[in-house]
């Protein structure tokens, strides 16, 4: 389920880099006080996102299913102790608290199935607080170069429209559907995504 991104991982000390996800850092807009905000980061990788909102003070629990990644997390960013690290499958995980912000950045295309990416934005939307945020940024199915670049990497992948479905409830304070070229540290090869970004508020 990790995507075949375990080789990144062991092969870069910091294999997505330092600068949080685009729409994390939209998000910042819209957040005055972050010292009392609880995060959950699931799909965390090596927490880039988790770690700008323990800078400034606010509680991230912070999920991933590969060791490597969270080993990384906790060499390159500490958090000043406040990111709770934990290798876990999010399907499976418990989430009895509710959280300020839940950010699902590159982890719904990586869940096996349809019916796991569809119940598992269930589960993190009923773990979010009312007027609490929802990130996301997904694969979608409009165009993937993956062979080269991503040959472990068995994505479900659904329309860009789908994501908007699941938030139809909820306020969308920015979507996007667009095109990412970029290039891994471990492989060297330039590809192109067809990338969902989108930042909700629940009602």
């Amino acid at each position: 389920m990790n995507g075949g991104y375990d080789s990144g991982y062991l092969n870069c000390p910091c294999f997505w880099g330092r600068t949080p996800g685009r729409m994390v850092q939209r998000l910042l807009s819209h957040i005055s006080d972050f010292e009392k905000l609880v995060i959950l980061d699931a799909g965390c990788g090596e927490g880039k996102n988790s770690t700008v909102f323990a800078e400034r003070q606010s509680r991230v629990r912070a999920i991933d299913i590969s060791e490597p990644a969270i080993a990384n997390g906790r060499r390159e960013f500490n958090g000043n102790g406040r990111i709770s690290w934990e290798v876990a499958d999010i399907r499976s995980v418990e989430l009895p608290e509710q959280f300020d912000v839940v950010i699902a950045y590159g982890l719904l295309h990586c869940l096996p199935t349809e019916q796991d990416l569809c119940n598992t934005v269930l589960k993190l939307q009923a773990a979010t607080k009312h007027t609490g945020y929802n990130v996301v940024c997904a694969l979608n199915n409009r165009h993937q170069e993956l062979s080269v670049a991503h040959a472990e990497l068995r994505p479900t992948l659904l329309p860009h429209s789908t994501y908007l479905e699941f938030y139809a409830d909820w306020e969308l304070l920015e979507e996007s559907d667009a095109d990412l070229t970029e290039v891994h540290p471990h492989n060297n090869t330039t590809h192109t995504h067809s990338l969902t970004r989108l930042l909700a508020r629940k009602r």
